[in-house]
């Protein structure tokens, strides 16, 4: 909930308080880049580390940074620089805490329970990420934009006492440090290289992650001119992708076991791309929700699978440093999504961004259709 309420009313308030597509490009790859920066070293440390500690350092850090931006916004102070001060510094505790999780849910999980397992976590997450972060944003914005900011924090600090109920028992087993941390960063970036079935789910994941981040970062914006939506509004769009991504979880399981993995993940990405072309396309309030419902179900039903996949084609022992790696191939190109998606509608216009990532995304699923249906008789790790 507390990456909800942070996702939905941080963008929110920088494209209030500017109004300029420029400062709004400008966090949202603050907001991506430690995945480029820190998601490896990160990855590292947490395969030596003990997950639960490194989870409650994580939350810990990010309720501290959150707190200043709540003064910093109660204040009138929350210039440019220190928006992209934040969202640097709590993306960057992020990738931390993304791979401690990670790691704990395999090792709770095990090998055979992975879709199931990951279509929990992401209906948890999503619930919490999605909907009631979102919507608790949407009430409190309206009322004192630092309130969404003081309820992240708090969401922070419970989250790091409430991960110490997790049994000590499955924590994963650890590397002991045999290695540098470079040399271990190296093992896990060649483990990710060379393996057919993860370099056909990265390079898939690279090129959607770059132009999702070019339609999420210009989203709000978009929004606000070409749908009219009043700024507590916007937040609603969220809610629906959210319920989209709900119901993917709960049935992604059973469609993959019926119609096979690849297949089912190659029909969201053509999910994903019809929704995104409806927002633009068809330009009224209830298609925005349909269009956000539409493309929440795609990504779910992708990222169920392909992190499924990963987690089956990875040693427990290298979890935490090969899905860094992962998202460091996969999410590299989001910063350049983000940053390119400011200027591309400014020259043309938000609509542009969103309907031409549609027909790309779309031309993805097409292209790397064979090399996903390969994943069936890719290696396990």
């Amino acid at each position: 909930m507390a990456d909800g309420v942070r996702a939905a009313a941080l963008p929110l308030y920088t494209a209030v308080s500017t109004r300029d597509p420029l400062a709004v490009s400008a966090v949202a790859v603050a907001e991506v880049v430690p995945w480029l920066l820190i998601a490896l070293p990160a990855g590292a440390l947490v395969d030596r580390l003990r997950c639960r500690g490194t989870l409650v350092l994580a939350h810990s850090f990010r309720a501290v940074v959150t707190l200043l931006l709540v003064w910093f916004v109660h204040t009138g102070q929350a210039g440019l620089s220190v928006l992209l001060c934040c969202a640097f510094l709590l993306s960057s505790a992020e990738t931390f805490a993304d791979s401690a999780t990670q790691s704990l849910l395999v090792s709770a999980a095990g090998e055979k329970d992975l879709e199931r397992a990951n279509g929990r976590f992401v209906g948890a997450e999503t619930i919490g990420v999605e909907i009631a972060g979102p919507l608790a944003a949407a009430g409190l914005f309206a009322w004192r934009p630092s309130l969404c900011f003081a309820l992240t924090a708090s969401a922070f600090c419970f989250a790091a006492l409430w991960i110490l109920r997790v049994p000590p028992e499955i924590e994963p087993e650890r590397t002991g440090g045999e290695r540098s941390i470079f040399g271990e960063i190296r093992q896990g970036a060649v483990f990710v290289l060379g393996s057919p079935g993860l370099r056909a789910v990265v390079g898939t994941v690279g090129v959607v992650a770059l132009l999702t981040s070019a339609v999420n970062t210009i989203a709000v914006l978009f929004a606000l001119d070409a749908l009219g939506l009043a700024p507590s509004t916007v937040p609603t769009l969220l809610v629906c992708a959210a319920a989209g991504t709900l119901v993917a979880s709960r049935v992604t399981s059973g469609m993959s076991e019926r119609f096979g993995g690849p297949t089912v993940m190659i029909a969201a990405l053509l999910v994903l791309a019809g929704g995104m072309a409806t927002l633009e396309l068809v330009r009224m309030l209830a298609a925005a929700w349909c269009s956000y419902f539409v493309m929440g179900f795609g990504a779910g039903m992708w990222n169920v699978l392909s992190a499924a996949n990963r987690q089956r084609l990875t040693p427990e022992s290298m979890m935490g440093r090969v899905t860094s790696a992962y998202r460091v191939f996969a999410w590299g190109l989001m910063p350049l999504g983000a940053g390119i998606a400011g200027p591309l509608a400014e020259l043309t216009s938000p609509g542009t961004v969103i309907v031409v990532a549609a027909l790309l995304v779309a031309l993805v699923a097409v292209v790397c259709a064979p090399l996903l249906r390969g994943l069936d008789t890719a290696p396990r790790g």
